[in-house]
């Protein structure tokens, strides 16, 4: 097996149990992608991309969803 063959299988893995996990999930997909495509133009380290991106996006998606929670709460009827 060669190991471009290895890198996708990796790949499928990695983004397949991504997709298993959608509760937690939250922006990893879009970052895993864009994280992918990046460490593979980078220099082939598309794998490592991928993951790195997963964690990026799922923390911006949580600051966005806490900060989204945080102004429904300010703005609710009888919040000071």
């Amino acid at each position: 097996m060669t190991s471009k063959r290895i890198a996708i299988a990796a790949a499928g893995f990695i983004v397949g149990g991504m997709l298993s996990m959608q509760a937690h999930a939250a922006g990893c997909t879009k970052g895993a992608v864009v994280g992918g495509v990046a460490g593979h133009v980078a220099g082939k380290h598309g794998v490592a991309g991928a993951a790195a991106g997963c964690a990026i996006g799922h923390h911006e998606a949580s600051k966005k969803q806490k900060a989204a929670s945080e102004a429904a709460a300010a703005s609710a009827p009888g919040s000071k």
